[in-house]
């Protein structure tokens, strides 16, 4: 079972940080490459506990959907989605928020499974966890430019 351990500094305030990262907008605009739309459940604006969303996306050269939950909030401190149904055997996803002096640092925490025994184990570690985390990586990276410009205007006014 990988497990994907990032961390982002963002030099904006943590409730900014903190919204963009519950933005159903925003995560569209940062998964256009994969033609990502949210298509059940909260679409647009920002996610909140116990809410789903639907992402279909193109993925290793198919359209894919995955439901994820909001199963876990504390307002601007952390929040988890968990996969209800999807291609993974089980994927969750821990967004952490801290306060430092010049901003907010960000921490993904990131673990899934896949079907099929061996083979599955050895996709995860020969591709899917780069993969993986190359996706979060995008997305911090497409959250920190919003959050530290005045793009974030454009989402969360």
């Amino acid at each position: 079972m990988p497990t994907i351990h990032l961390t982002t500094v963002i030099h904006a305030p943590l409730a900014r940080v903190y919204d963009l990262s519950r933005s159903i907008t925003l995560h569209k605009r940062s998964m256009t490459h994969l033609q990502e739309e949210a298509v059940k459940g909260r679409t647009n604006g920002l996610i909140l506990y116990n809410e789903t969303v639907t992402w279909r996306a193109k993925h290793l050269g198919k359209m894919r959907e995955l439901t994820t939950k909001i199963t876990a909030m504390q307002e601007h401190d952390s929040f988890t989605d968990e996969m209800t149904e999807g291609d993974f055997t089980h994927m969750k996803h821990q967004h952490h928020f801290r306060e430092i002096g010049n901003g907010t640092v960000m921490i993904d925490i990131m673990d899934f499974g896949t079907p099929y025994g061996w083979f599955g184990r050895v996709f995860e570690r020969i591709y899917l966890q780069r993969y993986m985390t190359k996706l979060l990586q995008v997305r911090n990276e497409v959250i920190k430019d919003y959050a530290e410009s005045e793009k974030w205007r454009v989402v969360l006014d």
